[in-house]
């Protein structure tokens, strides 16, 4: 490991634990909403791939309820809690466990399905050079109101120039963009790689 990723995995450390326990009884209280108004299960995991295409399971808080019918969309299964979990970007809070597990930085491309592994260019490979990220600078750079191509654009320009400094920074930007809901979309932008996480 160079000194700059050692300094990074330490920053992650730091701050996705420092984070948890300050957002403890936040957290709580969330997943009692959730169970609340959705019921079991709270959280929901999916298989993502993560730093050269290795794959794991993404933890985020459920935002769904459970298919009634086949013909309903994602979007229809949105319950009015889970929106306002998405647009404030709530549900990806459990991700700061994939941070402490190792499998994800707080500042990284964003982990995608699977399924869309083979569908990459060259060059769009380049994202799975680092761990994915909780946010990263394509979601502070326009987040749903820019299309998936720019956003894999985003991800490589990261990947060719990133720097703890940069981190810093999209993660104050983050916290900019998350109060704000810039760019929200409930179940983000539909191209060839399907809806935004």
């Amino acid at each position: 490991m160079t000194e700059t990723s050692v300094l990074k995995r330490f920053m992650d450390l730091v701050i996705a634990i420092t984070a948890l326990i300050c957002l403890a009884p936040f957290l709580v209280c969330t997943a009692l909403m959730i169970l609340i108004t959705m019921g079991r299960p709270i959280f929901f995991t999916h298989q993502r791939s993560g730093r050269n295409k290795v794959p794991f399971f993404l933890f985020k808080f459920r935002t769904m309820h459970q298919p009634r019918q086949t013909q309903e969309t994602d979007a229809e299964r949105i319950t009015p809690f889970g929106l306002f979990l998405r647009k404030y970007s709530i549900d990806e809070l459990p991700q700061l466990l994939n941070v402490i597990f190792g499998q994800m930085s707080l500042v990284g491309p964003r982990p995608l399905l699977r399924e869309y592994d083979d569908l990459f260019t060259e060059v769009q490979n380049q994202r799975f050079l680092v761990k994915p990220g909780i946010t990263g600078l394509a979601q502070v750079s326009g987040r749903n109101d820019i299309s998936w191509e720019d956003k894999l654009n985003w991800d490589v320009t990261y990947v060719k120039t990133r720097t703890i400094w940069l981190d810093f920074i999209i993660l104050v930007k983050t916290i900019f963009v998350v109060f704000s809901a810039v760019g929200f979309k409930p179940s983000g932008e539909s191209s060839k790689f399907g809806a935004e996480e």
